[in-house]
């Protein structure tokens, strides 16, 4: 048992599958109603299916950490999600994290710090989850790439 809740997450990869429509009337209400149950700090929403339709709604539902598919841009999100909402992501986890080289790895991750820009509100990830088999010559470079091109805050 713990005696408070510090953060929730939900995984919901079905609201990626539905229209503008069906996301306000089926999604938006019951995952506003789950973040709202609780106080509490983190409410972590994790869509890597097709994010576009719901990531303007996710201030109305109580989201304030979001990860996304790495088949959306940092920037499109942004736009769609607003400056208040932390993003987690966006590196292919598998083309580039998984299969690509070290090398690879560290010419994508630093692509999109620089193509992003913004460096507020940001976790660089992978986008949607680590994959498996991924070496740690590839974390490595991934984390190294990161402490170069983002400054400590």
């Amino acid at each position: 048992m713990f005696p408070s809740i510090g953060g929730i997450l939900i995984l919901d990869d079905i609201v990626g599958f539905i229209g503008d429509d069906e996301c306000r009337e089926f999604a938006i209400p019951y995952i506003k109603r789950i973040f709202n149950a609780f106080e509490s700090k983190i409410n972590f929403f994790h869509n890597d299916a097709q994010g576009l339709i719901s990531t303007p709604y996710l201030k109305e539902m109580n989201v304030n950490l979001y990860n996304f598919s790495f088949e959306h841009s940092m920037k499109e999100i942004r736009e769609l999600a607003g400056s208040e909402i932390a993003l987690i992501g966006n590196l292919p986890p598998r083309d580039i994290l998984a299969l690509g080289t070290p090398e690879q790895v560290r010419e994508e991750t630093s692509k999109m710090v620089h193509d992003f820009g913004d460096k507020n509100r940001v976790i660089w990830s992978c986008g949607g989850g680590m994959p498996q088999d991924v070496t740690t010559e590839n974390i490595n470079a991934f984390l190294e790439t990161i402490s170069k091109e983002v400054p400590k805050l």
